[in-house]
Order: structure tokens, then C-alpha cells, then sequence
């Protein structure tokens, strides 16, 4: 759990790294500062449509580490910094979320503990239209509990070679 000094920091940190990274096309997704023995790590995750690339992580790590380096945000302390791209397992909670995953299988746990999952066939920034079965059903991201995507090894495409 973190404490409000450390939040303060995290949002400080976020607010700072906006702009510059959206410049780049990027979206700061999370930012997680730890202790690590005498030193603190800076996790900063940044996503963009289309996928983040290694060559978008390398380009932001710089952007990140030059703001930071111009601004008093991380103070003395010695930190390490990571960049990385959104993980799958992160949850949906923005409408570029569903955006960026479309066609992706979700399970989404509805406010009223219904459980649903489907694939994403269209968003918007209030609701997403899923595929439950062959059914289409709205959902509206106010009705929401919890997302995620789900993990697909064998999903055979519905491309057909001609």
C-alpha cells in the first residue's frame, strides 16, 4: 500500500512525463515507484496504438531519463529507471484500452457480478460491442467491474487464404 507522499510523487512524476512522451505518440499507462535497499525503482509503462515497439521503449527510455534528469521530481536518491510496454494482464479501465484490443478476447466482470466474455468488435468512448457467441452485446464501460484480456495460443484466424 502507498502512502500519500509516495502518490504525490507518483502523480508528480506522471504529470511531468505526459506531454514530452505524448510528443512521441505515447501514452503513460502506469508509473510505480519502489524501494530497492538504498536505491528505488521508477517503472513507467507506455503504450500507443498499434503496439509499442522495442525501438519506442529505447526513444522513450531517453525521453524519461532526459525529463527527469531536468527536473528535481526524483530528488537525490539514486534510482533505476524501466521503461516497458502495457502488459496483457493489465486490466481495461480506459477507452483506448478497448480501442487498441480489438478483436482481443475479454472477460469483463460486470458492477452487477455478471461475468461476460467476448471478443471486441467495435468501441467507442462510452461503451464496447462485444461478440459473446456468436450474440452482439453492448456494455457500457460505466457498467464495468473489471477487464481483462485473455490469453489465446491456438486462436485459429478467420482470414481464409484464397
Amino acid at each position: 500500500m502507498s502512502t500519500p507522499r509516495q502518490d504525490a510523487t507518483r502523480d508528480r512524476i506522471e504529470a511531468e512525463l505526459v506531454d514530452p512522451l505524448s510528443v512521441m505518440g505515447l501514452d503513460v499507462e502506469a508509473v510505480e515507484v519502489t524501494p530497492a535497499g538504498k536505491r528505488r525503482v521508477l517503472r513507467v509503462a507506455v503504450d500507443k496504438d498499434g503496439g509499442v515497439t522495442l525501438d519506442d521503449v529505447a526513444d522513450a527510455t531517453r525521453e524519461v531519463s532526459r525529463v527527469l534528469d531536468e527536473s528535481d521530481v526524483m530528488g537525490e536518491m539514486p534510482y533505476t529507471l524501466e521503461v516497458t510496454s502495457r502488459g496483457v494482464d493489465r486490466p481495461l479501465t480506459l477507452p483506448r484500452h478497448w480501442r487498441r484490443n480489438s478483436d482481443r478476447l475479454v472477460k469483463v466482470t460486470l458492477a452487477d457480478g455478471e461475468t461476460v466474455t467476448g471478443r471486441i468488435t467495435d468501441s467507442s468512448e462510452e461503451s464496447v460491442i462485444l461478440d459473446v457467441s456468436g450474440e452482439t452485446r453492448e456494455v457500457a464501460y460505466a457498467d464495468v467491474a473489471k477487464a481483462f484480456v485473455q490469453v489465446e495460443f491456438n486462436r485459429k484466424s478467420e482470414k481464409k487464404d484464397d
